[in-house]
């Protein structure tokens, strides 16, 4: 199973997750953070960048009090949150024309179908669906028109939900990652619920299946990894002391590099099928049968007359209750190792 996205690119089990960093709104309002996001991830380690397409208006009404009622965003109004944390559509742009010369595989993830239009015309070769508009089929289906991969996260979902969506996708394709999240902003350690890639991965057997991780370090991520996983995403920002509407659930771009390292680490020791040759002399540091004390000729071994040590000269000590009861064609010598053709 592979989902290829471009010849550098493909989602597989059989490789190292795919790292995905999301840049979202830690821009902050500034075209140039967010162009230099994008290129720092990259320079990073990022496999993929990602970005979100949408206007406030592509998401809520600008006049209602629709507030926010818990979480690090408590008290604002829906429409207040997303005007600081939209990416301006002019500033894309300039961020696919970097992309491309710079070779980033850039992608975002369309709040509607304008929204879906227009990264249409950047030509985008993957798409994502947030967690929150998973049950928003009409979006979805034309998304899966275009036949492109998806990426669908799945926080607040549950199994019949998931399902339901890909029913709709796949009218037209199956080239869908799934990804395990959590929507807590940021996510406790302890609710990052790790273990449900399992179910994914039972349940969902024709998918592939990823985290979208909203914890602020990369624990939960690294613990995935030793699931079997295709791809890690996470929100990045700059600097620590960075401030945005996204900044308390990033990680920053050492993080990133951190990430891949060491879940190419954990996925060769843990998934990567290779033959080890193994060094055969080593076999000498086995243990053999040695003579306890001195044994006669013709003498019926008992267990007192026998030792196990290394090295490995004679009989192995696998054969040790074998050996019991059988006699000597000779006299052995305490200390002396024991081999076949000394018994019958």
């Amino acid at each position: 199973m592979k989902i290829k996205i471009n010849k550098n690119i493909s989602f597989d089990y059989k490789k190292r997750p795919l790292v995905i960093a999301e840049i979202s709104g830690n821009h902050a309002g500034s075209k140039k953070r967010f162009l230099e996001l994008i290129l720092t991830a990259s320079k990073n380690g990022a496999d993929l960048v990602k970005i979100q397409t949408y206007e406030p208006d592509d998401i809520t009404l600008k006049n209602s009090n629709f507030k926010i009622k818990h979480g690090i965003w408590k008290s604002k109004k829906l429409w207040d949150l997303y005007k600081k944390a939209c990416t301006p559509y002019e500033w894309h742009h300039e961020a696919f024309k970097l992309a491309k010369k710079n070779k980033i595989n850039l992608f975002s993830t369309p709040f509607n179908i304008k929204a879906l239009k227009f990264l249409e015309k950047k030509k985008v070769n993957l798409y994502k669906v947030s967690s929150f508009e998973i049950t928003d089929l009409n979006l979805i289906n034309e998304i899966a028109k275009t036949k492109k991969p998806i990426i669908i996260s799945t926080g607040l979902s549950n199994i019949k939900e998931i399902k339901q969506s890909l029913r709709v996708i796949n009218k037209y394709h199956n080239k869908v990652i799934i990804l395990h999240c959590v929507s807590e902003y940021p996510t406790k350690l302890e609710n990052s619920n790790i273990n449900r890639i399992k179910e994914l991965k039972r349940i969902f057997k024709k998918n592939m299946i990823g985290l979208s991780d909203h914890t602020n370090g990369v624990i939960s991520s690294l613990c995935a990894t030793t699931l079997g996983i295709v791809a890690i995403e996470k929100h990045m920002k700059l600097k620590k002391n960075d401030k945005s509407e996204d900044s308390k659930f990033s990680i920053l771009p050492k993080d990133i590099k951190e990430i891949r390292n060491l879940s190419e680490k954990i996925f060769k020791s843990s998934f990567q099928k290779k033959e080890i040759k193994i060094n055969k002399e080593n076999l000498y540091f086995r243990r053999s049968i040695y003579a306890k004390k001195n044994l006669l000729k013709n003498k019926k071994i008992n267990k007192d007359d026998l030792i196990t040590l290394r090295p490995k000269i004679g009989i192995g000590a696998s054969f040790f209750n074998k050996i019991v009861n059988k006699k000597l064609k000779k006299n052995i010598n305490k200390n002396e190792p024991l081999f076949w053709k000394d018994v019958f």
